[in-house]
């Protein structure tokens, strides 16, 4: 379900929010503490891969979470092609770029209160090496539209650009509710179980024609079926990862836009354009809905990657008595097993305005209770509901009473 919000930018210079001056204490720049303290030293590999297997492990970032991009659309677009994708890593609230030759392992990382910034550092052998601020760069393609008017993260589905084309991309941002069909494209997709129908593994420039779509997919088991990837650190762009990470860049965008637009709201002031408490609660709603799949877009047929990223994204829990958790996959249906973001136990959710936060909990009580008629909840079962409620209450704190009274 789409919010119907007045205006699509928000303010990110508002008083309430001065993303271009207040500081920040996310990850980064607590790695670049320890760097600098001495606490902690980033091993330098042999290029190219530099400081990214230090840097993943600094910050908890599972490798088997690896995806490659070979479509151009980054600032490392130089280097990267068909045969030297650009490997993505991610956990909940952070992501790293690495591309073969750069000069610089890129991150981007979601801070709790001032959401995304986007930080380098030089691939340069140093006693103390540092990552850098690179916003001012970044936002050129990470402020959009696409984002909900914030800075954002995008991951993107590209349609082939034939060589007498000046487009920059064509195609159009994934998340959980675009049909796989139209995924993937400039992305390799590797796993031992893939949909037939997909847009990833094809070339997307110097193409006969725009606008390719083969009815069956190259298969890949691994991506070493298609280039060398021996100075990657596994040879996979495993399914399951993208998958996830289709789902999180958007509901990081709406946390972010969340967030912002209660605490410009609270705030009130001349700052234009104005945000009403309409809005706040149309975006409420929307991230709730988003949070329950209400528009998910339904597996084709089962999938399975080979990384062992589904076991490592699982196993970070938490889990209730029964062992169960809003991180299971399911990957036979659809991505979760209980169809509830587990981005509800992230820092972003729990740093909501009190305001917010208890419009979306109220949202989610209306649906998972059953009383909310107006949109389509049937991939939400009378057992899953129930499950999702026992879960969350043995799991995450500070519930409201609806979520913790007897049923």
């Amino acid at each position: 379900m789409s919010a119907q919000n007045s205006n699509i930018w928000v303010a990110r210079d508002h008083p309430a929010i001065q993303y271009s001056s207040r500081s920040v204490q996310d990850s980064i720049v607590r790695l670049n503490e320890r760097i600098e303290k001495g606490e902690i030293q980033l091993a330098f590999d042999a290029p190219p891969r530099g400081y990214l297997p230090a840097v993943l492990k600094a910050l908890d970032v599972p490798v088997s979470s690896q995806t490659l991009v070979f479509s151009e659309n980054s600032l490392q677009r130089a280097h990267i092609s068909k045969t030297t994708p650009r490997a993505i890593y991610f956990n909940d609230t952070i992501a790293i770029g690495w591309a073969k030759g750069a000069d610089t392992v890129e991150a981007t990382v979601f801070d709790a209160t001032q959401g995304i910034h986007f930080y380098s550092m030089p691939q340069q052998n140093q006693e103390k090496p540092a990552f850098v601020h690179r916003d001012a760069d970044c936002l050129q393609c990470h402020l959009l539209p696409q984002t909900h008017g914030v800075p954002g993260l995008l991951t993107m589905s590209v349609l082939p650009l034939s060589d007498d084309q000046n487009e920059y991309a064509q195609g159009w941002p994934m998340d959980h509710r675009t049909p796989i069909e139209d995924r993937w494209g400039g992305w390799y997709v590797t796993g031992t179980q893939v949909p037939v129908r997909h847009l990833g593994n094809v070339p997307v420039l110097h193409v006969p024609r725009s606008y390719v779509r083969a009815d069956t997919a190259p298969k890949l088991a691994t991506g070493s079926e298609a280039f060398d990837t021996a100075a990657y650190l596994t040879p996979h762009s495993d399914i399951a990862a993208l998958m996830v990470l289709n789902h999180q860049t958007h509901m990081t965008n709406l946390l972010i836009r969340l967030s912002w637009q209660a605490r410009i709201a609270a705030d009130g002031g001349p700052q234009k354009p104005a945000v009403s408490p309409g809005d706040v609660r149309d975006t409420a709603i929307e991230l709730a809905d988003y949070m329950l799949f209400a528009d998910e877009a339904p597996l084709p047929s089962p999938v399975a990657g080979a990384s062992g990223f589904a076991n490592d994204f699982a196993a970070r829990g938490p889990r209730d008595a029964k062992g169960r958790s809003l991180r299971e996959l399911d990957l036979t249906r659809r991505l979760l097993r209980y169809p509830c973001s587990y981005m509800i136990y992230s820092d972003a959710f729990d740093a909501l305005p009190q305001q917010a936060k208890a419009l979306v909990y109220e949202r989610l009580w209306e649906v998972l209770s059953g009383a909310a008629k107006d949109w389509d909840y049937s991939n939400l079962s009378p057992d899953g509901r129930r499950a999702i409620i026992e879960i969350l209450r043995e799991t995450k704190k500070g519930l409201p009473g609806s979520f913790t009274a007897p049923r």
